[in-house]
């Protein structure tokens, strides 16, 4: 492959990656401790992601349990999650945090739906502006040594890795809207 090219595809696989850690935040109805990424406790005046202040396990399919490491976090850990947009209230026991999952309504399931094409289109339009960038440096190299021909050959190159994303972000879509609507 072109080193032109390579350039392109890092970006793009970049895209994907971002487009990957996106689906793994929105939750499918069952209990999945990535809708934790996000969520920052105030330890000691840090904002600490949660995963680094205690233990997350899922001792049912629907809920996610967290077990401090200091007990005094336990009402900081509750006021960041509230905080977030998870939008699932904690129960504190004193000893834990337990976040219950309640079963997705159909139309709930469709709104999640609609967010994971929402989410895949913008990383589309995101992967064909990265393919406009590598087509405008191209016609910019036409002013050097570089023949027409070659220009041509790297902009048929970049359509194909283009179009090779492209599928990517749809089966990606496909696979995360088929897990969401799947009760």
């Amino acid at each position: 492959m072109n080193e032109r090219i390579q350039e392109y595809q890092e970006k793009m696989q970049k895209t994907i990656d971002h487009l990957t850690v996106e689906y793994q935040t929105i939750r499918a109805g069952r209990a999945n401790p990535h809708v934790l990424d996000k969520v920052k406790v105030d330890y000691y005046g840090t904002p600490t992601p949660v995963q680094q202040v205690g233990n997350i396990s899922i001792p049912e399919p629907r809920m996610i349990q967290i077990q401090p490491w200091e007990k005094n976090l336990l009402k900081d850990i509750e006021k960041a999650i509230q905080m977030s947009d998870i939008g699932i209230n904690p129960t504190n026991d004193g000893q834990v945090i337990r976040l219950i999952f309640p079963e997705l309504t159909e139309e709930r399931r469709k709104e999640l739906v609609k967010d994971v094409k929402k989410k895949g289109e913008a990383d589309k339009v995101a992967l064909r502006n990265i393919r406009r960038d590598g087509n405008e440096a191209f016609k910019k190299l036409a002013k050097s040594d570089i023949s027409e021909d070659e220009i041509k050959q790297l902009e048929d190159e970049l359509q194909k890795l283009t179009d090779k994303f492209v599928k990517i972000v749809d089966d990606m879509i496909e696979e995360k809207s088929k897990e969401i609507l799947t009760v």
